[in-house]
């Protein structure tokens, strides 16, 4: 028996060089005599021969070349090749010319070159191993690297320069579209021997505009005419029964007599098509059907290619979203550059991108969305919205999908030139500008009328009802009762207007306006390089924290009961003052006392021990440490006609006298441990009461007895966010001079911890 073969225990032989299988001994010996077995082996031969005369050398400079390694060991002998580590340079394999230079070299007690001291051994025996070559197919493109774009990006003329350069960089090649047009017709001649009537309709980035290299294909698979054509073969077969004649069995093809199309389910129709990916499409793996998704879909992989796609048979309105793409597209140029580099912004910055398996990031479809909008709302507007494009529309354009409202013109020559005459640089420094202070949770993004539509009005109306609001709201332009961007988490939302701010920042510099003539990088190239954003957003009036919108907190009738309230805005903030007076002053212990002023009006909530909320209470109660007093705005005089907009606020100045932020967490478990609260519960464990003990504890650990002055001072205002229907509040923190980086790390809890609070408190008051 050969060395190289191993014996199955159901029967047969393996050749572990090859990784070839043979049936039985005849075909091993086919197989052991071909070339592929002979090449082989005589492969193996010659690495193990290099191996028994070569050695390992390191310890050489950093950028020594291959030639003075080569020249300094031809003292002891022949040399045949050297081969350098590509990545570090920091060791090599010098191959000799035979065994006995290489005993030479070893026998040698110390080897130095250029001064540094040589590190020579032999180099170490490793079993070799065939690694059959990777396929390239067409579609396989060499990714970008980021020197290479960095390079192209710093030699164009100017910013506009710049992101028409990424879009030539990053958009597919006219071999990749041809490739996926060629396996379109591939998919559409398989699936019409089963599907008869049916087609193959492509959607998403492959054809919206957006085409990036290596992005996924998608595919909709329509159905609706192999339905009419089933319907009418079982109506013919019927009456051939009813006249006594046999079944024309070429009427229906076999795999449609399984399966009745109109009644049958989603997953049984997906798996029909997992079937025929499977079994009939040449060069398709790994094919799987995906019930849980939003849109349910077969996904697969072509083989030769390596392109990932999904084919789905109940998503026509993504068709039309992909045609009103195209259209933004068509109608000014200006709209692919600017997505293409908010695009990879976004992923630079890891705020968006389509992983798999979801996550909380903004999809690329919701980013782009976002780019659009803005684009509606410049003055004067780059682009028409659904609303204006819908009286364009002629009879032939007009389109109903799933009950909703997709009509617009096909044809992008009977809009309206644009008047906006904003270059790119402009544009994108503008939508930094814009998106850096939006209330992305106080309203929802809505591209068919190119505004922001006030959440009161608008979760009263029918598609709000069914609307899954979130910190981020991006309505769907047909779909209007779903949220594109509802994945996103408050996290991400606050990193985005972060970013956004960020860049804002960058655009007003002379390094994004202008070229570097000192060859250093300037423009998107520095937009592009990845940071964190500051934790600590100093604002005119000191450290901030923004409390976001949480209307889902509320109860249902709450929520409609708030909506319904005369002055909306006014009511949210007084819940919100309520729950930050809470959290500072019960939660996490903290003293806090303030001028005497009017109250902001009744929020009546449950508190610990019995007693009721300081807001609304014209003389507020004092604990052994202070008490707190809110400062509102003044009281409006009554005149005819509407009141003047006047700015709210409330006032706390505090101190905190126990580090009752440090630890917590260790705290927590060991409560958790002593059965308070139960350890299977985890809402109860992040919830106001537990978090009340885990500072009651800690104050315990430090000692309850207070110094003669606190650990920090600092006061707190908070205001209604800037804009008119701005629904955030503002949150501001001023220390007291000379509190050090102690305030820093109590405001750095708070950022994560007050937020969380405040909505925990609001739902709870509920």
């Amino acid at each position: 028996m050969e060395p190289d073969v191993e014996s199955l225990p159901r029967g047969g032989f393996r050749c572990r060089l090859c990784h070839v299988t043979a049936a039985n001994k005849p075909s091993l010996q086919d197989h052991l005599q071909g070339k592929k077995h002979q090449r082989l082996e005589s492969l193996r031969a010659k690495r193990q021969d290099q191996e028994l005369r070569s050695v390992f050398v390191s310890g050489f400079h950093k950028g020594t070349s291959a030639p003075e390694l080569s020249e300094y060991f031809q003292a002891f002998g022949g040399v045949a090749s050297v081969v350098m580590d590509k990545d570090k340079g920091v060791y090599a394999i010098v191959e000799l010319q035979d065994q006995e230079v290489m005993e030479k070299v070893l026998a040698q007690p110390e080897h130095c070159l250029g001064g540094q001291r040589l590190r020579v051994k032999p180099r170490e025996k490793k079993e070799f191993k065939y690694m059959p070559p990777k396929k390239q197919g067409s579609a396989h493109h060499v990714q970008l690297s980021p020197e290479k774009l960095v390079q192209a990006l710093c030699q164009a003329d100017d910013v506009d320069a710049q992101m028409s350069q990424l879009v030539q960089l990053f958009e597919l090649s006219e071999s990749e579209r041809r490739l996926r047009h060629l396996l379109v017709t591939l998919f559409q001649e398989v699936f019409s021997e089963f599907f008869p009537g049916c087609a193959i309709l492509p959607f998403g980035s492959s054809v919206n505009g957006f085409d990036i290299h290596g992005c996924d294909l998608d595919l909709f698979l329509d159905l609706e005419k192999t339905k009419t054509f089933q319907a009418s073969a079982k109506g013919l077969q019927g009456a051939q029964a009813e006249e006594g004649a046999g079944p024309d069995s070429d009427s229906e093809d076999s795999i449609l007599s399984d399966i009745d199309l109109t009644t049958a389910t989603v997953p049984e129709v997906l798996e029909l098509v997992a079937a025929v990916l499977r079994k009939c499409v040449p060069g398709v793996h790994s094919v799987q059907a995906v019930h849980s998704a939003r849109r349910p879909v077969v996904k697969f992989c072509h083989k030769d290619s390596g392109l990932l796609g999904d084919i789905s048979i109940n998503n026509r309105l993504a068709l039309c979203n992909t045609r009103f793409l195209q259209l933004c597209t068509e109608a000014d140029e200006r709209v692919r550059p600017l997505v293409y580099v908010l695009r990879y912004w976004a992923k630079q910055q890891a705020l968006a991108g389509n992983p798999f398996g979801g996550g909380p990031l903004l999809n690329n479809y919701a980013l782009t969305l976002l780019v659009l909008f803005f684009l509606q709302t410049r003055s004067p507007p780059a682009l028409p919205t659904l609303a204006q494009l819908r009286k364009l529309t002629g009879d032939g354009d007009q389109t109903i999908v799933d009950g909703w409202d997709c009509s617009f013109p096909q044809d992008a020559s009977r809009l309206e030139p644009s008047a906006n005459t904003e270059s790119l640089c402009s544009l994108l420094a503008e939508f930094f500008r814009v998106f850096g202070d939006h209330d992305f949770a106080g309203c929802v993004i809505s591209l068919q009328e190119g505004r922001m539509l006030p959440l009161p009005s608008f979760l009263l109306s029918e598609v709000g009802a069914k609307f899954k609001l979130g910190p981020f709201n991006v309505q769907d332009p047909f779909e209007l009762s779903h949220n594109v961007a509802a994945n996103v988490n408050e996290k991400i939302a606050q990193r985005f207007q972060h970013c956004c701010r960020d860049g804002a920042k960058y655009c007003r510099s002379l390094q994004y306006q202008r070229k570097s003539s000192k060859g250093k990088a300037w423009g998107l190239v520095r937009l592009f390089q990845p940071g964190v954003p500051e934790a600590g957003e100093l604002g005119p009036d000191g450290l901030l924290i923004t409390i976001p919108f949480t209307l889902m907190a509320l109860s249902p009738g709450s929520r409609q009961q708030l909506c319904q309230a005369r002055d909306f805005g006014r009511c949210w903030f007084n819940k919100v003052c309520a729950a930050i007076t809470f959290v500072l002053k019960d939660v996490l212990k903290c003293s806090c006392t303030g001028p005497a002023g009017e109250p902001l009006g009744q929020e009546p909530t449950e508190q610990s021990g019995g007693e009721q909320p300081i807001v609304g209470s014209k003389h507020p109660r004092s604990d052994e440490r202070g008490s707190l007093v809110i400062s509102p705005a003044k009281k409006r005089p009554r005149v005819e006609g509407p009141a003047p907009e006047e700015e709210e606020s409330v006032s706390w100045s505090c101190a905190m006298w126990h580090r009752v932020w440090m630890g917590r967490r260790r705290v927590r478990r060991q409560l958790r441990h002593l059965g308070s609260p139960q350890p299977d519960t985890e809402q109860e464990a992040g919830s106001l009461e537990v978090e009340e003990k885990v500072s009651e504890a800690i104050i315990q650990q430090e000692g309850d007895s207070m110094g003669a002055e606190p650990l920090l001072r600092f006061t707190a205002c908070a205001r209604v966010g800037g804009g008119q229907e701005d629904t955030r509040t503002l949150l501001y923190f001023t220390p007291a001079p000379q509190q050090g980086s102690l305030f820093q790390d109590f405001y750095h809890f708070l950022q994560g911890f007050l937020p969380r609070m405040v909505e925990r408190y609001v739902g709870r008051a509920a």
